[in-house]
């Protein structure tokens, strides 16, 4: 049973959480927090408690977005600590995602909320908290260890370090989250092929399938150009190294990516071109 800790500074969706983390049969009790502030000083008792004790948090459901300190900084307050809450993100923003992957979130919901959308993330959660129960070695003869309050100058920042974190956040950036079957996934963007925009959307197509997700063409295109992604029309995106074929008839050029073929626009047709030739002759 789940005692869980809900986070939102709009007071009508934390009170929606709230009453779907209360209906469900796995959650023993659910608390709210409007902002970072209560948020903290409410986890601050948790962890003085003690995962066993009687203000023991298992569970955070975060927004991101929250006037002074965002959901994300939280969760990297409380990666500091030996047992940390674990934290589920529960924001309409699909940007942060791998942010929240590099701060080992159990899951990352997207807004609105839907309610068996939200039983996955609490059955995650539930399955999480067994396995870690499974793997802990037996307690020691002696009295128990307090985890220190979370001091104002926000100590656990101080122990970010490079080795197995630094791997992690280095995965983390070749990674983007997609909703799929109402499950948030990570694809590697080393597998997408290309992008096609949709409106406010953009859908990445790799070998295996199409995935949508809910980002701006133009945004993709700023963060992937150090990967080798490039614009070749208004509605497309495509990795360099993906492009089979470029293709001159009567005037226009297309590309072959995989199976697909591409129109490439006259603006971006002749960088295409000098792309293609510097890759070529390495």
């Amino acid at each position: 049973m789940l005692r869980v800790l809900a986070v939102d500074d709009e007071k009508p969706l934390l009170e929606e959480l709230l009453y779907l983390l209360r209906s469900d049969d796995r959650v023993l009790s659910a608390e709210g927090a409007c902002d970072a502030t209560g948020a903290l000083r409410r986890i601050t008792r948790a962890l003085e408690s003690g995962p066993d004790g009687a203000d023991a948090i298992d569970v955070v459901f975060l927004d991101i977005h929250m006037a002074g300190l965002t959901g994300l900084d939280i969760a990297r307050l409380l990666a500091g600590f030996a047992q940390p809450p674990l934290i589920v993100f529960v924001t309409a923003h699909e940007g942060f995602a791998v942010q929240a992957f590099d701060l080992k979130a159990v899951d990352y919901v997207l807004k609105p909320v839907r309610p068996e959308r939200l039983a996955e993330a609490v059955r995650r959660a539930c399955d999480h908290l067994g396995r870690s129960a499974a793997q802990q070695p037996p307690a020691a003869a002696g009295p128990a260890a307090v985890p220190p309050a979370v001091p104002a100058q926000h100590r656990p920042a101080a122990t970010a370090a490079a080795g197995p974190a630094a791997a992690g956040a280095e995965r983390a950036q070749e990674l983007i989250a997609v909703e799929l079957g109402g499950v948030t996934r990570f694809v590697a963007i080393a597998d997408i092929a290309y992008v096609e925009a949709q409106g406010d959307y953009a859908r990445l197509h790799t070998d295996a399938g199409s995935h949508l997700v809910r980002i701006p063409l133009s945004t993709l295109e700023e963060r992937w150009a150090a990967r080798g992604f490039v614009r070749i029309h208004r509605r497309h995106l495509v990795a360099l190294r993906r492009i089979d074929e470029l293709r001159l008839d009567a005037g226009t050029t297309s590309v072959r990516v995989g199976a697909a073929e591409l129109q490439v626009s006259r603006r971006h047709a002749r960088q295409l071109r000098d792309l293609l030739m510097r890759q070529a002759t390495g």
